[in-house]
């Protein structure tokens, strides 16, 4: 089942090889390189899943998830950290800001796939064991 995500990084290369990686896969992907560019399109997409970069060049990473989780359709969405930051404190950050999983770079292509397709299949409930289940790793 196809999923709307959206998909806020600020490196251009990987920005545009996961977009085009999920695309491949079926996915409708919004793509940003901004946290503020990110929220706009976030409340204009509606997206079941935002995929977002800790470190971007405007505002973090945590505040883009906590003003997602403001918007009206922003406690439905799947939210996903995709950063460097791994220590037990960032990954502990990261769900205090709202964030659903805490993904570690480089993410492996082929487990973002996996990731999604449980999400497809499981919805929410999937992706919050998978949350306990990361942050327990």
């Amino acid at each position: 089942m196809p999923l709307r995500i959206l998909l806020i990084e600020d490196n251009d290369d990987a920005r545009q090889l996961l977009r085009w990686m999920l695309e491949l896969e079926g996915h409708e992907v919004a793509a940003a390189a901004d946290g503020r560019d990110g929220i706009t399109r976030c409340r204009d997409f509606r997206p079941d899943v935002a995929i977002v970069d800790i470190s971007l060049p405007d505002m973090t990473g945590y505040d883009v998830a906590r003003q997602i989780r403001a918007t009206s359709h922003g406690s439905k969405i799947v939210v996903i950290a995709m950063t460097g930051y791994s220590s037990p404190d960032d990954r502990g950050r990261a769900i205090d800001a709202g964030f659903d999983l805490h993904l570690v770079k480089p993410v492996d292509p082929d487990d973002l796939v996996e990731l999604l397709a449980g999400r497809a299949a499981g919805g929410v409930g999937h992706a919050l064991r998978l949350r306990r289940y990361l942050l327990r790793a």
